[in-house]
């Protein structure tokens, strides 16, 4: 275990050093002027589309910091040819993957945490609303959802031949799951076989990311989402993640270490 989390501290110290962390720190000045724009108009209505504009900044600024680094760990470990070494201490291929693992998640994690609790101070002291456990809630449901993205990414890291691919085909595929995974079992109720069964099958197979996704909840001040259904998703999302990082290991076991 110490040999994954020095190889976790090590992607953490990385992070920090690169621009990722930039762009968290940009948008989260530019969450601030956002909210505070709230009492200038007074409306109710504008109210909750700036929250909304604001917490969708986090939504992507997360997913930037997530897929980013996750997509090149182990690119840039053959590239560079320090895999070699690496492995050589020895540190077996399941602690590699892992310990890559645990530091993008914690990355992500840590950047949430920033996001998060910079706009609830912001959005409470101009609302007078102080909704922490529904903040609390989200930040974690959200943080949940990144570590099924980020297991996806290290799989297609060892997939696809250049980061920029994977890059690629992961936000796709990441942005296709929230905004239509939800719909599949619909569209698939409308069509024939073999369509439409090919589509309820994707609709039971793939990822709900879409369920993490509780915005409305501090958009409209909603109750807390019942213990029984946050538990239920972290358990979701661990078996996910377990199975990507189980595919991941897999393939990365059988593969060349040379490029």
């Amino acid at each position: 275990m110490n040999i994954v989390l020095a190889i976790a501290s090590v992607v953490i110290k990385e992070m920090y050093r690169r621009k990722d962390f930039y762009v968290l720190f940009v948008l989260t000045a530019l969450i601030t002027l956002l909210s505070g724009s709230v009492n200038f108009f007074g409306d109710d209505k504008i109210v909750r589309y700036v929250k909304e504009i604001c917490l969708l900044m986090i939504w992507v600024s997360a997913l930037v910091i997530a897929v980013g680094p996750a997509a090149r760990q182990i690119p840039a470990e053959r590239e560079n040819r320090t895999i070699f070494p690496l492995l050589a201490k020895p540190v077996t291929r399941a602690q590699f993957i892992l310990g890559k693992y645990l530091g993008c998640w914690a990355v992500a994690g840590i950047s949430l945490l920033v996001l998060y609790v910079f706009f609830g101070v912001v959005s409470g002291w101009r609302e007078q609303h102080w909704p922490v456990g529904q903040f609390v809630q989200a930040a974690i449901l959200h943080w949940m959802m990144l570590a099924i993205v980020i297991a996806m990414v290290l799989l297609g890291s060892v997939v696809f031949s250049a980061p920029s691919v994977n890059w690629t085909v992961g936000l796709i595929m990441v942005m296709g799951i929230l905004f239509l995974g939800e719909h599949l079992n619909k569209v698939a109720g409308r069509m024939a076989a073999p369509t439409g069964t090919v589509l309820t099958a994707i609709y039971y197979l793939i990822p709900h990311l879409e369920w993490y996704d509780i915005r409305d909840l501090l958009i409209y001040n909603q109750k807390l989402v019942p213990a029984w259904a946050f538990c239920l998703a972290g358990v979701y999302a661990a078996v996910y993640t377990a199975f990507f990082l189980s595919a991941t290991w897999m393939v990365f076991r059988r593969k060349p270490l040379s490029v």
